[in-house]
Parts: C-alpha cells; sequence; structure tokens
C-alpha cells in the first residue's frame, strides 16, 4: 500500500512560536473569562505557598496561627513579585511565588543553637524568622546585581536549544516527589483526582465538541472543586474517624488548621516579626539558594515565553527578568516569607493545559493573591483543600512543564554523537546527583560534604539537590566547551534558530512582546 500525499516522510517544521495557543501574551480572553482563568491560576499556586510554610514554621517552633500567618505573607508578596515581574520583568505570564530550594536553608537557620536560648515557641518563631530575612535580604543582592548589571545577560546570551532542554525538562522530573507521593497520601481522592482531570482536560474535548472549550480551559477548577466536595462528604461522614492521624491530615478537609488559626482580615507589612539579623553562614547558605533559583527561573521564563507564543526571549530580557526577581526575594525578606521567590513551575504548565498564555490572566491571578491573603479566613479555606488533590495537579502540571524541555530539541540535530552526549549525560547526572545527595541524608541524617562547616556543608547541599540546576550547567559547560569550534557544533546545538533573538533588536517580535509599558522602553532599553 503506498503512501498517500499527504502522509510523505518529511520531519515536521520547525516553530519559533509555539502554534495551537489560543491566547498569546498579549492577546487577551473576555474579562469573565479571564477573572476564572486568574482565580485558577491562583488555586494551582496555592499548593506550594502551603506546603512550604508546613515544612518550616513547626521546626521554627510555630503553630497554626505562625503558619497560616506565613502563608498569608507569602501570597501576598507573591501576589506583588507576580506583578512586577509581568509589568517591569520580562512580561511574561508567569506567577512569581514561593521556591523549595529555600527549604534547607530555612531549616537550617531554624535550627540553629542560637536559638535554642528562646523557650517561648512564639519568640522563637520571629527570631529564627528574623535570621531568615537578614540573610535572604543580602543574599538578594546576588540576582539584582547580575540582572540589572547586566552579568545575566552576558551568561545567557550563549545559551541555546541543547544547553537549555535539559535544565527546562527537569524543572519538572525534578520534582516528581511533590507528583504521585503526594497524591497516593491520600489515594482514595488523590487518584480520583488525577483521573478526573485528564477527562475533562484532554478525553471529553475530543469526544464533545462544544462551541466554547469549557473543558480544557476550567479542567483544573472543576476537578478540584469536584474531588474537594467528595473529600468534604466522606469527612462529614466519619470514613476517617478512626484512621491513623497522618491519613486524617492528609485526607479530611478540616485538619490543616488553616482556619482557625488565621484572622479575619490581616495587613502583612515589613518587619512584621522584628528587625532583621545577619548571620555570615547563613547569608552564603542564602546565596546557594539565591543561585539555584536564578538558574531554575530562567528555565521557567523560557518555557512561559514557548507556552504564551512569543520568541525566544532575548538575552537583555531575561537578565531584566534575574533582575526583578531578585528585588522579588528582598521583598521575601523584607515582609519575612520563610522562603525566597522563583517561576511557579505548575502554573507555566497551567498555561499549557489551558492554551492561555495571557499577560493579563496572571496578573489578575495576582490581584487574587493580594486579595486572599488580606481576608485570611476566606484564603484559609481554599488553602486547606487536601494535599493529595495538590499531588494530582502536579503530576499533570510538572509533567507539561518538562515537556517544554522536549519541545526545544526539535531545533537541535538528535542524529549528532555530541548531542545525545551532552543531553544524555547531563539528564542523568541531573537526577542521579540529586538522588545520591538526599539519599545520604535520609540513611545518615547528614550530608555527604564533611568539611567541618555546617554552613558549608548545606550550601553544597542547596546547590546539588536540585536536579534542574545540575543538569542545566553540565550541559551550559558542555555545549561551550565540547567541540566549540567543529563546523557542525553551531547548528547541532540549535544555536543559529536562536541566533536572531540573542540582540533584542535583532527581530521585531521582540518588540511586540518585550517592550516595557508606558513608555519606558525609552528610558530603559533593552540591548
Amino acid at each position: 500500500m503506498t503512501a498517500g500525499k499527504g502522509d510523505e516522510l518529511v520531519p515536521h517544521p520547525v516553530k519559533d512560536q509555539l502554534p495551537g495557543v489560543d491566547y498569546c501574551v498579549n492577546s487577551n480572553p473576555s474579562w469573565a473569562e479571564a477573572v476564572i482563568l486568574g482565580f485558577q491560576h491562583y488555586l494551582v499556586m496555592l499548593g506550594t505557598s502551603v506546603i512550604i510554610p508546613t515544612i518550616i514554621v513547626p521546626q521554627m517552633g510555630g503553630g497554626n496561627v505562625e503558619k497560616a500567618q506565613v502563608i498569608q505573607t507569602l501570597l501576598f508578596v507573591a501576589g506583588l513579585n507576580t506583578l512586577l515581574q509581568s509589568w517591569f520583568g520580562t512580561r511574561l505570564p508567569v506567577v512569581i511565588g514561593g521556591s523549595f530550594r529555600f527549604i534547607i536553608p530555612a531549616v537550617f537557620i531554624a535550627l540553629s543553637n542560637r536559638y535554642n536560648t528562646y523557650l517561648d515557641p512564639r519568640e522563637r518563631f520571629k527570631q529564627s524568622m528574623r535570621g531568615m530575612q537578614g540573610a535572604l535580604m543580602i543574599a538578594s543582592v546576588l540576582p539584582i546585581l547580575a540582572g540589572f548589571f547586566g552579568v545575566w545577560r552576558i551568561v545567557t546570551r550563549f545559551l541555546c536549544p541543547l544547553s537549555m532542554a535539559p535544565l527546562v525538562l527537569l524543572l519538572g522530573i525534578g520534582l516528581y516527589q511533590q507528583g504521585f507521593p503526594l497524591l497516593a497520601e491520600c489515594v482514595e481522592i488523590g487518584l480520583p483526582e488525577l483521573i478526573l482531570l485528564i477527562l475533562l482536560s484532554q478525553f471529553i474535548p475530543h469526544m464533545w465538541k462544544l462551541k466554547q472549550p469549557l473543558f480544557e480551559r476550567f479542567a483544573v477548577l472543576l476537578s478540584v472543586g469536584i474531588m474537594w466536595a467528595f473529600a468534604a462528604v466522606l469527612t462529614v461522614a466519619g470514613a476517617y474517624k478512626n484512621r491513623p492521624l497522618q491519613t486524617q491530615f492528609s485526607c479530611r478537609v478540616d485538619r490543616s488548621g488553616l482556619v482557625s488559626g488565621a484572622s479575619w482580615i490581616r495587613f502583612p507589612y515589613p518587619w512584621q516579626w522584628g528587625t532583621p539579623n545577619v548571620d555570615a553562614g547563613e547569608v552564603f547558605l542564602m546565596l546557594a539558594a539565591a543561585f539555584v533559583s536564578l538558574v531554575e527561573s530562567t528555565g521557567g521564563f523560557i518555557a512561559a515565553a514557548r507556552y504564551g507564543s512569543a520568541t525566544y526571549c532575548p538575552a537583555s530580557v531575561l537578565s531584566r527578568g534575574a533582575g526583578w526577581l531578585g528585588l522579588g526575594m528582598l521583598l521575601n525578606g523584607l515582609w519575612g516569607t520563610g522562603s525566597g521567590a522563583t517561576v511557579s513551575v505548575e502554573n507555566v504548565g497551567l498555561l499549557a493545559l489551558t492554551r492561555v498564555g495571557s499577560r493579563r490572566v496572571i496578573q489578575i491571578s495576582a490581584a487574587f493573591m493580594l486579595f486572599f491573603s488580606v481576608l485570611g479566613k476566606f484564603g484559609a479555606i481554599l488553602a486547606s483543600i487536601p494535599l493529595p488533590i495538590i499531588g494530582a495537579l502536579y503530576c499533570v502540571l510538572f509533567a507539561l512543564m518538562s515537556a517544554a524541555g522536549f519541545d526545544l530539541l526539535q531545533f537541535c540535530n538528535l542524529n549528532s554523537y555530541r548531542t545525545k552526549f551532552i543531553l544524555g549525560f547531563s539528564i542523568y547526572m541531573g537526577l542521579s546527583v540529586p538522588q545520591y545527595f538526599n539519599g545520604y541524608v535520609i540513611t545518615t541524617g547528614r550530608g555527604p560534604v564533611q568539611s567541618g562547616s555546617a554552613a558549608f556543608d548545606q550550601i553544597m547541599q542547596v546547590l546539588f539537590t536540585s536536579p534542574a540546576a545540575v543538569a542545566g550547567i553540565i550541559a551550559y559547560f558542555l555545549d561551550i566547551t565540547l567541540a566549540r569550534r567543529h563546523p557542525l557544533t553551531r547548528k547541532d546545538s540549535g544555536r543559529h534558530w536562536w541566533a536572531k533573538f540573542k540582540y533584542y533588536g535583532r527581530d521585531p517580535r521582540s518588540e511586540e512582546f518585550y517592550s516595557l509599558p508606558y513608555g519606558l522602553s525609552k528610558y530603559f532599553p533593552s540591548v
């Protein structure tokens, strides 16, 4: 049987901008739809905003009240940072939320011996939070200087699809611990949420054609609402009355302690925990986390540009985004969130799921963050969604984030052995090295680096437990050093595809997506 004309064996064409996106960075859905989509983005970012304080606040001596206050503060600052990044930073549709990479520094500071003298748990919490604030405020200088003084612009001009693919790929895959393991903590609500989300977003739209893409665009909101109600019914019916405490905490809708701990109205403000203090070792530890966050956020920017159907970010735009990310970390330190800032991976995945990359939608989600952070009780109700439901969302959203890394491979020559080595080695090491560091801690209670300085040991732990950072740094180094002068290297790595975007003015589309508002590009030109 001969192939038809439409079945000719030719490769799919390479696309500078991702096709099939319903709303790109500069286009907007109706206001009603944008508000619902913005609320959906807010709902998705709640998971990380709850998980981080849930881990670090008890280590600091805090209880439910302190946990609720830290969550409110983290949401408030995330709203500010998201607005600043979308207005004046990269201008991409990214949510700037808390980062898992700051958990190690936060716990290290919280367990420091200098806080053991405080017997009152509330006072110990405030003192350890002040230590985190001081370290984070100084550490924020790194991305601020790297971004606004052009250092990151120089670094990112050497990026290419080959060196970025492992970084973007492992931004999602590297968070596999937050996916199915979190879902499985209450499988009777987590697994149905995952199945329902896939049915609503992938299968039903092909089986039931509607004039409006209702199911694929609002699948997260619909599925979470249904399963949250189901979890509430199980809770009221007493299904978990005699179950272990951990099962009750994971499955019940009334065990988070957030609603009782949150105040009705509370405005987070700078230095709310008192005057920050500084310890040199803790500063270097936060600097390591800030560097890792900067590397990961760069991958997040590139993935968001892809899912927003924008062109590749010019180096100066990435540098501008790095500077505003650093200012975001400074705000995190001023307000005392217990965590630094980074691009929210799950929200980038949601751009792909909804096929809406509108900047306006993300700015509306930032308004929801600010609103619910002030109205504490209402925000706490939403934040009390059982975490296994969030884990089910992560299984899909982190996967879509990873797919952006595969997407970059279309620009590379996959028949090149150099390409295969860099890809394979960087991805493998990006998974293997963090596994070694994490496994060592589990089996021995300490990290594999034992230099005699606890702060230095923790710095190594921060740097080498980020799969995306490890893979990205290895791929970047190999790409700029391995067979650099070979005549085919430039094309094999896809560098020629991104050459026209290296400098801001080389492609007219850069102005369309990345120019500053209010005529500010005239005073702060990109190069």
